[in-house]
């Protein structure tokens, strides 16, 4: 028997949990309990606790993951693995995993080739599937999975477009090509290639369980000094009724996200589709409604027209990069945070910030709260739903401001953003066998499978909160609040190792595909 059991206050709490735990299931009403859900159970309709904290895991160049190209299948799957407790550690909730980083696949496919960076060999099977893996390794830790896709890039001249395998779609279809400096891409302007990515990615969708579809900023590429981007055939062919080619090029990305949303709508409408451009769309001196800044305009440079993919609803949710400091001249990000929230005001577009955790340590980026400091000021604002941090990787090599940010903005654990609106009924019912053991500092919870429930939330409730909860649902559903979430799973067991002196017991919620979370039932007391 260890310590949890052991005190007086222990057993008065197990006292309280038990009467109020009864009181509750004979109070409570099913309002709001989907079709066959029991009678006991009430759905606490609130996302105050639900927020996006994402990292990126990049496979190109092996800048994260795998350490280096080659790695046995097991020593890259504990690497990734490694890498997943990383972001539990930290509190997030997501990983947004690079798995089409240059016309190539990190997962198993008909269409393309393994990317290079698994075993250094485009088109080398790594003996496994990197992303189904990664997929249920995440949901069982309650991480989401978001698949990364770059659209358009091919690589660098050497040593992606000089090595492509055989199968290659460019070696298939030379004309998609085009050459722009020492990289090359595919011809945002060919509808082919809008068919192909858009035919790509819908088959990530179908056959892999992921959570998101996730486009970063590389569309047209970042300009060049000396360099033109030669879409002359793509524009002759295909530029009709458009008498500006900057337009035309907009028009052209536009419209693939209008597809590839769309695709997603029709497969998994649960699947978020998303993009992180580059942190300025245009700057007010060029546009008086842009932002005020003076740096690179993505609408200009990249032909990214992020405003009307807001407008139009083809994206869910927007992330721009916003990798300055407040109060830098050029870009200040306290004036970027405003005007992204300025865009996304009154639409369904969700807004996430890009986090430059990859600039710790430089001039305006250290301390403790080089990244903290950041949320002090976007994370007052209405609009701003959560983050995204560039990478996880240097996530890891800073734990001091990961610390930092753990007791200054993630002192709780945080559901994941839903997916399905703020109408949307759940899909699953209430979690039915719960049970909390003590064992010595800790409790174990756990409970029966659900049918339909992608992750669990384990709620810790205090005595005070179930002895005033009486019979009363509205009570039921205040005890289910961030402060007393435990945790996410995607597993029917979880184990709190920060149990309260008033501790008392532990009610659990099922989320389903679109991370709606359902109702609540029965309430655990906590046993020797």
């Amino acid at each position: 028997m260890g310590p949890v059991a052991r005190t007086a206050t222990g057993t008065v709490r197990r006292a309280v949990a038990a009467a109020a735990s009864a009181a509750l299931l004979a109070g409570c009403s099913a309002a709001g309990t989907p079709e066959g859900g029991e009678a006991s159970a009430v759905r606490c309709a609130d996302d105050g606790g639900q927020q996006m904290r994402g990292a990126w895991l990049t496979t190109v160049r092996n800048i994260d993951w795998p350490s280096t190209p080659g790695l046995s299948a097991q020593e890259q799957k504990d690497e990734l693995d490694a890498y997943l407790d990383d972001a539990v550690a930290a509190r997030l909730n997501a990983v947004f995993l690079h798995v089409r980083p240059t016309a190539d696949a990190v997962y198993d496919s008909d269409l393309e080739p393994w990317a290079r960076y698994l075993t250094g060999e485009q088109g080398g099977d790594p003996g496994y599937d990197p992303l189904e893996y990664a997929v249920a390794r995440a949901h069982e830790r309650g991480l989401e999975l978001h698949a990364w896709f770059n659209p358009y890039r091919v690589g660098f001249q050497d040593p992606d477009v000089e090595n492509l395998a055989e199968d290659h779609p460019v070696r298939e279809n030379p004309d998609w090509l085009v050459d722009y400096g020492d990289e090359a891409y595919v011809d945002p302007g060919n509808p082919e290639v809008r068919a192909w990515v858009t035919r790509v990615i819908t088959d990530v969708v179908e056959r892999y369980d992921i959570d998101g579809v996730h486009f970063d900023d590389f569309f047209y590429p970042y300009p060049k000094d000396g360099e033109e981007f030669d879409d002359d055939a793509s524009w002759k062919a295909h530029g009709d009724g458009f008498d500006d080619r900057d337009d035309w090029r907009r028009e052209n990305v536009n419209q693939l996200m209008r597809d590839v949303h769309g695709q997603i709508q029709e497969t998994k409408p649960w699947v978020s589709f998303g993009v992180s451009p580059f942190g300025i769309w245009r700057n007010d001196a060029t546009d008086p409604t842009g932002s005020p800044t003076s740096g690179l305009q993505s609408y200009d440079a990249q032909y990214a027209d992020t405003r009307t993919w807001i407008q139009e609803g083809s994206i869910d949710y927007v992330a721009p990069q916003l990798y300055w400091e407040r109060g830098f001249a050029t870009a200040d990000y306290e004036k970027l945070a405003d005007w992204w929230a300025g865009e996304v005001e009154g639409t369904d577009v969700e807004l996430y910030i890009g986090q430059g955790a990859y600039r710790l340590g430089e001039d305006g980026w250290t301390g403790e709260d080089a990244l903290s400091t950041q949320l002090d000021y976007s994370g007052e604002l209405e609009e701003v739903d959560g983050d995204i941090y560039f990478s996880v990787k240097n996530l890891r090599q800073e734990q001091d401001v990961v610390d930092h940010l753990r007791r200054t903005h993630y002192d709780t654990p945080a559901l994941p953003r839903s997916t399905g609106g703020e109408d949307r009924e759940p899909g699953t019912a209430a979690v039915a066998g719960v049970t909390a053991q003590a064992r010595d500092d800790r409790v174990e919870v756990s409970w029966e499978e659900t049918e339909g429930a992608r992750f669990y939330a384990v709620y810790r409730l205090p005595a005070q909160t179930l002895e005033a909860a009486g019979g009363d649902a509205s009570a039921r559903c205040a005890a289910l609040t961030q402060e007393n979430l435990v945790g996410v799973t995607g597993q029917t067991s979880l184990t709190d190792t920060a149990v309260g002196e008033d501790t008392a017991g532990y009610a659990v919620t099922a989320l389903d595909d679109y991370r709606v979370e359902g109702p609540v039932g029965e309430v655990a007391d906590i046993h020797a």
